[in-house]
């Protein structure tokens, strides 16, 4: 059984429970009597009652160095190591023949002899457990953990109806071999906002505000969300007002904003609806033009019709592909060992492979599967063949990994050597997940321990991106032409560089592949076996004859009670349009980090494995809901809400997003019209990032922007490398940076200089356009028509130009100056 049943409480399993027989009081009450009989389980009873006593914490003895020569697993999950600890010989923490001069029973109820303070009292039920156990021997659970099924806890959601109400959780484990204990006191309990709610020691839930939060339950393996929610106004449950909804999302939305008293906003104008899904979509401002017939369009289904065609544009193609490049990790600057000396970056290539695929719209398991268990070479391709037919294709174009079928870049980033490295880049770009802390201890925001990082990564030590690695034909070809050239004792670069050399002159020389080879045993980790591995969640399987366990993995990512892989992807996209996920940050889909309205998150993860893993299934209907249609402007109820979608969340424009807009607002009808479609020479179809390369041949201005408005830097594939933030040196920059003041000047390619041209030509004067101008700019610029106010304002101020275009150009660089501009609202 998998070990995410951990997170249910469904209703089922309330019912279920009868069939059961009851569960065991509570070991406050079992063991509040000195005379108990009972002893106490090592993994049910002492470990968590470590835990929760605080011994095995960060600033305890769960450190790594310890406290006082005496070291406990952080959070007490390795029960052997523990139990090694506690009964270490002449460490006199256990003494099983004299119980009352352990250590334990002594130090931790004397806060004079314990750094760490009193931690229960003498005669406290935690004190007869530990007795009692040390009393029956002081015995382990058993060779193998006993397996946790799941928690039942009750309730299983919090409403409050004012700031004075409480509610105190009861939470029963219910283990593999049918035992049903109350284990409430040695669970360990969180809020994630104390500004919503708190929780004791006791699992008693206190309201501090109004708003949504949730507390966290942890015991053994299990991390468990509780929803806390207060609402925010009168207008809740039967009192709150009729909402529109397009689709079940929108209903879902509104089933969450029922409970907590919030009202939607209006429905978005037009004009606003236009400029927020064209940049949302094809990452690009709308055109005069385009705003004026969507405007005029009197159709009832326009939206719809806009979506579509946005969707069918290569400008989508083109800003998705550079959103999968930020997911999957494209950098120049990690690449560099993979190509031979002067060949053209392999970010290229990267971004190459993935947009034909976007603009194909192929499935996105169907990407992943690309580049998750992507090849070099053709299948029956020996190893020289293989660096014959590149070294070809390098003498051609200078490009020295082509497109294939599948893209084994991924696997060729010098930071993405090492199984860990592979394992923690992998989860972060396809499950949405940070599984980082497990390699070094049990992961207290989720169920994976020690043992199930390494066994995970297991899948991936096998995978090399080197020369003449894998079989033993591929190894001798490799040895035949390094002795054939003479190059036995040349490394490292040298040896590049005369690799390339040797392609040049025409010749075969070596080239890094993919291979996969049996698993190898860790230096870190010798006591684990190498050829086990275990995917998350699941069995241990022995992968030491299996060809290619990538393909394993694959599988399992398909699998539709897999809680990671679709539902990463759709709660990205819907960060995307949202400003936050509904899970956040999007790349944390840990049990303690529960999603804001887990239906919604469900329906769409549904909908879109159901849909084939259809991208644009999934932002149609996205785009399509009413919440996406929402208004900016809050009403009194949603005016501080950041989680529940009532309305619109202002976001700041993409780094990429963001230059495009300022071209091409500055620029001339022609140049846009002709650069509009092409991603090559836009910001939003850089293929990778590179700072000490450039991007591929794009100027310096457009680097020095993209650092200014914080592009992913693609470091970690943690969401967290790009910067959403509104900084001081992005005012400056669109102020009086010389490339935006380039970018306004009259020029061949600019609109200054193009009216410049028709002012200069026969027709009506300048002056006489003045109104046109206004209303044009504003449409270049914020998509909208401007207010009366505001064409009487801007006509003052031009007015005392002696050049009516110097007054326009003026008025350009002040727009571009809003925050109506720089925000997607």
């Amino acid at each position: 059984m998998m070990l995410a049943v951990l997170s249910l409480q469904s209703a089922s399993v309330h019912a279920a429970s009868a069939l059961f027989p009851p569960a065991l009081s509570s070991i406050d009450t079992r063991f509040a009597n000195p005379q108990v009989t009972e002893t106490p389980d090592f993994q049910r009873h002492v470990v968590p009652l470590l835990r929760r006593l605080g011994c095995s914490g960060r600033s305890c003895h769960g450190s790594f160095q310890g406290q006082g020569g005496f070291r406990l697993s952080l959070f007490g999950y390795d029960f052997d190591a523990d139990h090694k600890a506690l009964l270490e010989p002449d460490s006199r923490r256990v003494i099983v023949a004299k119980p009352a001069k352990s250590l334990i029973l002594l130090k931790p109820t004397d806060a004079d002899r314990h750094e760490g303070g009193e931690r229960y009292k003498l005669g406290s039920w935690q004190h007869h457990v530990l007795r009692r156990w040390i009393e029956n021997g002081a015995l382990p659970s058993s060779d193998e953990p006993a397996k946790l099924t799941t928690l039942e806890i009750t309730p299983k959601e919090i409403l409050f109806r004012s700031s004075e109400d409480s509610s105190e959780l009861r939470v029963v484990a219910v283990w593999e071999n049918g035992i049903r204990e109350d284990v409430t006191p040695l669970c360990s309990f969180s809020s994630n906002n104390d500004q919503v709610a708190v929780v004791n020691e006791s699992g008693v839930v206190s309201n501090r505000g109004k708003g949504d939060t949730h507390v966290i339950v942890s015991y053994d393996k299990a991390v468990v969300p509780i929803p806390v929610l207060l609402p925010v106004s009168d207008l809740f449950s039967d009192r709150h007002p009729q909402q529109e909804s397009f689709s079940r999302l929108d209903e879902l939305v509104v089933d969450k904003l029922r409970k907590l008293g919030l009202t939607r906003s209006e429905l978005c104008r037009d004009e606003e609806f236009l400029r927020r899904v064209s940049l949302d979509l094809a990452g690009t401002l709308p055109t005069e033009n385009e705003i004026r017939r969507f405007l005029n369009d009197e159709r009832a289904d326009k939206r719809r019709r806009k979506i579509d065609e946005l969707l069918a544009t290569p400008r989508y193609a083109t800003w998705w592909t550079t959103k999968l490049c930020d997911f999957t990790g494209n950098n120049d600057d990690q690449l560099r060992n993979a190509l031979l000396v002067g060949a053209k970056t392999g970010s290229d290539d990267w971004y190459g492979w993935i947009r034909e695929r976007v603009e194909q719209n192929l499935p996105y398991d169907k990407i992943v599967e690309g580049i998750l268990v992507s090849t070099s070479r053709r299948p029956r391709e020996s190893y020289r063949d293989y660096c014959q037919r590149l070294g070809k294709v390098y003498q051609k174009s200078g490009v020295a990994h082509p497109q294939n079928e599948t893209m084994p870049l991924y696997w060729a980033r010098r930071d993405f050597q090492t199984p860990e490295a592979r394992t923690i880049g992998f989860a972060h770009a396809f499950l949405g997940a940070r599984i980082q802390c497990a390699q070094c201890h049990k992961d207290p925001f989720d169920q994976w321990s020690q043992d199930d990082f390494h066994l995970f990564k297991n899948f991936f030590s096998g995978v090399t991106f080197s020369y003449g690695q894998g079989d033993a034909d591929s190894q001798a070809d490799y040895k035949e032409m390094i002795k054939e050239y003479g190059l036995e004792k040349t490394t490292g670069g040298r040896l590049r560089r005369e690799f390339t050399k040797l392609v040049k002159a025409g010749k075969v020389a070596p080239m890094r592949d993919i291979s996969i080879a049996p698993p190898r045993p860790s230096a870190d980790y010798p006591d684990r076996p190498h050829e086990s591995a275990r995917l998350l969640g699941g069995d241990s399987m022995d992968i030491a004859k299996v060809q290619d366990p990538r393909r394993i993995v694959m599988d399992w990512l398909r699998q539709p009670d897999n809680r990671f892989f679709a539902t990463a992807f759709v709660n990205r996209v819907w960060a995307t349009y949202f400003n936050v996920g509904i899970v956040e940050p999007p790349d944390n889909l840990s049990l303690a980090n529960p999603p804001s309205n887990k239906p919604l998150l469900d329906y769409l993860t549904r909908g879109f494995i159901e849909s084939g893993y259809d991208m644009k299934w999934l932002h149609r209907a996205i785009a399509n809901s009413r919440t996406y249609q929402t208004s900016w402007r809050p009403n009194e109820s949603n005016r501080d809400d950041q989680r529940n979608f009532s309305r619109a969340v202002p976001r700041r424009l993409p780094a990429e997003v963001a230059y495009d807009a300022l071209a091409q607002a500055a620029a001339s009808d022609t140049q846009i019209l002709i650069s509009r479609d092409r991603p090559k020479g836009r910001a939003i179809g850089i293929p990778g990032y590179g700072r000490d390369r450039g991007y591929n041949g794009t100027t310096r201005d457009l680097m020095h922007a993209m650092d200014v408005f914080g592009r992913s830097t693609r470091i970690s594939n943690c969401d967290c490398d790009r910067s959403p933030e509104i900084t001081l040196k992005q005012m400056i920059f669109v102020r009086n940076d010389p490339s935006l003041m380039k970018l306004i000047a009259p020029s061949k390619i600019s609109w200054l200089g193009e009216l410049k041209a028709l002012q200069n030509s026969p027709g009506p004067a300048a002056e006489q356009k003045v109104p046109l101008l206004i209303e044009r700019a504003f449409l270049r610029t914020l998509s909208r028509f401007p207010s009366d106010e505001e064409i009487t304002q801007a006509q003052s101020d031009i007015e005392t130009f002696q050049d009516p275009l110097e007054g326009v150009q003026e008025l350009l660089w002040a727009l571009l100056n809003t925050k109506e501009f720089i925000i997607n609202h």
